[in-house]
């Protein structure tokens, strides 16, 4: 072989440069189409989301209206998604849904595309954000101070005690978006309300979404990602306080060796 033909062959491509000066412009795409256009989305949702609760559909404004104010702005970004493990999920059964945290990406690729019925425990500050604090009072999503345990804990079991037939709670156990990437410890709560009440635990592993949205950081990448539900898990019998134990270790165990299997350098393997 020549030598102009090696050089010839270690040049970018067409579809090479194309797509390193998509990434090039892309921060005008975010500032002037992604971030206005999801703003206006999630007023509307929000607006939209109120009025069907207040008419009594709280479920169809939590199943059909906020899954697509998720997948318009995972389709403006754009985010590719892939789930894996619908076969896990029972028709019509009520779950404590626990899931890891990487990105604020993750509430969009889960309720965007989970198809479940999910009240979620959400920190009191986004309580205080202007329509999205309505939007989500209205379904009946979970808002807590950590700083309060006695607050949570009494917020959460008013809450879950209200489900309607087939719709669970989602927690996001670590408590906070990762850093690191890696898993960190879980917090007791979802547990404890799980095996309080005999419900089952449903494992979610989130991948991928941090490469499009890191912690701490406004800039936005287009990226894939991937949600993975695990097979349910059961609680033991026995004392509330063992029986939650057990929970939050085998819970912990299967996503860690999840996010293991699926995760190369910070992303998601696919």
């Amino acid at each position: 072989m020549e030598e102009s033909e090696l050089i010839d062959n270690d040049r970018p491509t067409g579809r090479d440069r194309l797509g390193q000066y998509g990434l090039m412009l892309y921060p005008l795409w975010q500032w002037l189409v992604l971030i206005p256009a999801a703003v206006v989305v999630t007023v509307i949702a929000a607006l939209i989301s109120v009025l069907v609760s207040l008419a009594g559909f709280p479920s169809v404004a939590n199943l059909q209206v906020a899954p697509r104010w998720a997948r318009i702005i995972a389709w403006l970004t754009p985010m590719q998604v892939e789930i894996e493990g619908f076969e896990h999920v029972e028709p019509g059964r009520s779950y404590v849904v626990v899931a890891n945290h990487l990105s604020q990406y993750d509430i969009l690729l889960i309720y965007g595309y989970c198809g479940l019925d999910l009240r979620w425990v959400m920190k009191a500050e986004i309580g205080s954000i202007p329509f999205v604090a309505q939007g989500c009072r209205a379904i009946g999503h979970i808002f807590i101070d950590r700083g309060n345990p006695e607050q949570a804990r009494l917020a959460i079991n008013r809450a879950v005690g209200e489900l309607p037939d087939g719709a669970g709670v989602l927690f996001f156990a670590e408590g906070t978006r990762s850093r690191s990437g890696e898993l960190m410890p879980f917090r007791k709560g979802a547990f404890r309300v799980a095996a309080d009440r005999g419900m089952a635990i449903l494992p979610m592993t989130v991948v991928g979404t941090r490469a499009i949205l890191h912690p701490g950081s406004i800039r936005i990448r287009p990226g894939r990602a991937r949600l993975i539900i695990g097979a349910p898990i059961e609680p033991q019998a026995g004392a509330v306080d063992h029986a939650a134990q057990s929970l939050c270790q085998r819970t912990w165990e299967q996503i860690a060796r999840t996010l293991e299997a699926n995760t190369e350098n910070g992303s998601g393997k696919f």
